[in-house]
C-alpha cells in the first residue's frame, strides 16, 4: 500500500511539472493546493484554466 502510494505522489508531481510549463504563473511546480498566495495570485491574474476544478469556491469566484 505504502508503494501505491509513493507512485501516485511521484505522478501527480510530474503531472504538475507539466501543467506548470504548459500553463505558467499558478506556481503549480510547487503548489501542494488552491491556498497558496503563488497560485490564488495567478487565478487572479490569469483566471482558471481547463485544469481548474471549478467546483472549488477560490476557483469559481475567478471563472
Amino acid at each position: 500500500m505504502a508503494c501505491a502510494s509513493i507512485i501516485a505522489k511521484v505522478v501527480r508531481d510530474r503531472l504538475m511539472r507539466h501543467l506548470a510549463v504548459k500553463n505558467p504563473g499558478y506556481g503549480w511546480e510547487t503548489n501542494a493546493g488552491y491556498g497558496t498566495k503563488a497560485h490564488l495570485s495567478g487565478l487572479e491574474k490569469l483566471g482558471a484554466t481547463r485544469w481548474h476544478r471549478r467546483s472549488f469556491a477560490p476557483v469559481k469566484k475567478f471563472i
